[in-house]
Parts: C-alpha cells; structure tokens; sequence
C-alpha cells in the first residue's frame, strides 16, 4: 500500500515537463526509487550503435544537471514526508540508467558451508571480499529467478491489501 500511496504522491508533484512518462516508483525499507522517461536523441539513420549508445548517455547527464534542483526540491519534501531517501533514474532510447543510488550495509549470519562459499568466489577472483561475493550471489539470484520473484512481489502486494482491510485496519486512528 505504502507503494501506491508514494507513486501517487510523486505523480502529483513531480513538475508537469519533467519526465514523458513516470515508468516506474520503487520502494523499500531505505530507499525510493523514481524512474521517469525522457526523449531520446534525435539521430540520423544509419548511425553506429556506439554512437547511439554515446548520444543516450549525453541526453541522460545532460537531464541529470538540468534538472538537479527540481529533483532535490522533490526529494527533499518527499524525504521529509516518507522517511527515506530518494534516488533518480531515466529511461532513455531503451536505456535505463540510476543514479544517486543508496547502498545499504546488509547484516547477517552465515554458518561454515555458507562462508566457504563465499570465500571460494573471492579466492577464485570472482569477487573482492565476502561482501562483494554476497552481492554476486544475489544478482544471479535474481538474474535467474525473475519471474519467480515478480509472482512473490505480487504476492506479497496481495497480503499488504488484505491485511489492510482487515478488522485491525484502523487501530492507532483517531476517529
């Protein structure tokens, strides 16, 4: 619910000529995530796919720095409303490029087996500590599973709109 309720805020206040279209309003526990998409470059036919790909990026910084100010006015309200940070990104010519992107310290306990696997990826080079190997373990998690975790995400959105129209639904308000 929390999702909606931030997607519709951002709708409503994002300056009207920011963005074509909002593609997309994430959020987690520290952090949103607003990704909105702007024009591609105007490009001649024919050109190469590096030079496709270099004029992508130029439209993405030059968006970036135009509109820095807009974005932390934005960030700053929504910041103060919802208690967490706020990142940016663009969708650009089928590009998708985030910046400004909150990298949150994760905790937890891993038993021997788990840690050998670990340390085998930073002794085989795959990754440089036992962090960045978690991190590796995770994005092929995902790389390989997507479609199980969107269906558990909809899951998930399911049980948030039930138990919120639940008989405990309104405890703590006040009538």
């Amino acid at each position: 619910m929390i999702t909606e309720e931030v997607r519709g805020w951002f709708t409503g206040r994002l300056p009207v000529a920011l963005f074509q279209e909002l593609v997309e309003v994430t959020v987690d526990r520290e952090e949103i995530t607003v990704v909105g998409r702007i024009e591609a470059p105007e490009l001649a036919e024919g050109v190469s796919d590096t030079e496709r790909r270099a004029a992508v990026e130029g439209r993405v910084a030059e968006f970036r720095e135009r509109t820095r100010e807009d974005r932390m006015e934005v960030a700053r309200e929504a910041e103060a409303k919802f208690g967490r940070k706020v990142s940016w990104g663009v969708e650009c010519g089928g590009t998708r490029g985030l910046y400004s992107n909150v990298s949150a310290p994760v905790m937890t306990r891993l038993r021997q087996p788990e840690r050998q696997v670990l340390d085998l990826l930073v002794e085989g080079g795959v990754a440089r500590s036992r962090s960045d190997a978690l991190l590796w373990c995770v994005r092929l998690v995902q790389r390989h599973t997507g479609d199980w975790l969107d269906e558990l995400k909809e899951s998930l959105v399911n049980v948030q709109r039930v138990r919120g129209r639940g008989p405990n639904a309104g405890i703590g308000e006040q009538e």
